[in-house]
């Protein structure tokens, strides 16, 4: 915006300093050197501006001073002109855009179900907002800071992003919490992920909350606050750390897992439809997705690794797969949804 600005205004802003450059000089010379400097910069500038008052440098009987202060007014006037309507016309064209670009966004996130809620997109809210894009889930970014939000619009065009306290009940209904399938509260507080976590549980009830919490005393306070799930960076770190050394191979494969940008597989869950329940695995005709493998099957708590074709599938069952966003989508949409 700012490159654009300078662009805009440098040839003008250019012709405007000759003219008073030039006009001054001109006066000063004009009069003999009679008149101050600021006397004729004073002439130059109520020419330009058409304000009107009485000549400061006599020119009653001198035509080439007159002739000089039509050059002048002619230049100036229109250069002067020019500047100022743009200017204004820029402020008008940013509030419209700006207008625009807010009932476009709540029309698009009125029409949105099953999305998902960024709260914070720093450090730790970037992270997630990639992940969610990679895999082609639809979210709405919230953050204050109205920098970070015109960097992720930068970088996230299709995203959709809101300036504002996320824990603000106004705010969050903006972003459609209402119909939002999860909430993540990611902000650097853990006052703030607190307030949010209770906020979108009041708004509605049935919303899936992931709070970020810094200090490990206030796990439990934001599970009782309506948290789903509350994850502890330090405990993630020092797993992480201890993983790096027992079982390094593992974190290897994982880490593909996340960065592979050709194929992006992820590990993934597929809900089966209640009219599954009495089949077997293999009636599913999995090996139609090339880029799906079953790693495990999940009735309620219990957890049946690497099932056999011939497992039989229960109702409310879940299939652990890994697959990439183009198959999980189909499979979401045959097995998930009554046909």
């Amino acid at each position: 915006m700012t490159s654009e600005l300078l662009k805009k205004f440098r040839t003008p802003l250019a012709l405007l300093t000759a003219v008073l450059f030039l006009g001054t000089f001109g006066y000063w010379h004009i009069g003999g050197g009679k008149y101050s400097l600021i006397d004729c910069l004073y002439m130059t500038v109520i020419t330009i501006l058409t304000i009107g008052y009485g000549e400061i440098i006599d020119l009653t009987y001198n035509s080439t001073g007159r002739l000089f202060t039509i050059l002048i007014a002619f230049t100036g006037i229109g250069t002067a002109t020019y500047i100022i309507s743009t200017f204004t016309a820029l402020i008008v064209e940013g509030q419209l855009k700006e207008t625009f670009k807010k009932r476009r966004m709540k029309k698009v996130i009125n029409k949105l179900e099953n999305h998902y809620i960024i709260c914070g997109a720093g450090r730790v809210g970037s992270v997630i907002l990639n992940e969610l894009y990679l895999t082609d889930r639809t979210c709405v970014v919230i953050d204050k800071d109205e920098e970070i939000i015109q960097i992720v619009s930068e970088k996230y065009p299709k995203v959709i992003t809101l300036i504002g306290d996320a824990d603000i009940e106004e705010v969050l209904e903006n972003a459609g919490i209402k119909t939002a399938k999860g909430i993540f509260a990611a902000t650097g507080d853990d006052n703030q992920n607190l307030v949010i976590s209770l906020t979108a549980k009041y708004i509605n009830p049935s919303i899936k909350v992931v709070a970020r919490c810094l200090e490990a005393a206030n796990q439990q306070k934001m599970v009782k606050a309506g948290a789903d799930s509350v994850i502890t960076e330090n405990y993630i770190a020092g797993m992480r750390m201890a993983s790096e050394m027992t079982r390094p191979a593992v974190v290897g494969f994982l880490d593909r897992l996340l960065t592979d940008k050709d194929k992006n597989l992820r590990v993934e869950e597929v809900s089966l439809h209640k009219k599954h329940a009495g089949k077997k695995l293999n009636e599913l005709e999995l090996h139609k997705y090339p880029n799906t493998l079953v790693l495990a099957a999940v009735t309620d708590d219990e957890w049946t690794y690497n099932p056999k074709m011939d497992h039989l599938i229960s109702e409310n069952c879940k299939i652990i797969v890994i697959t990439n966003p183009k198959e999980r989508m189909m499979l979401k949409e045959l097995y998930q949804t009554e046909q």
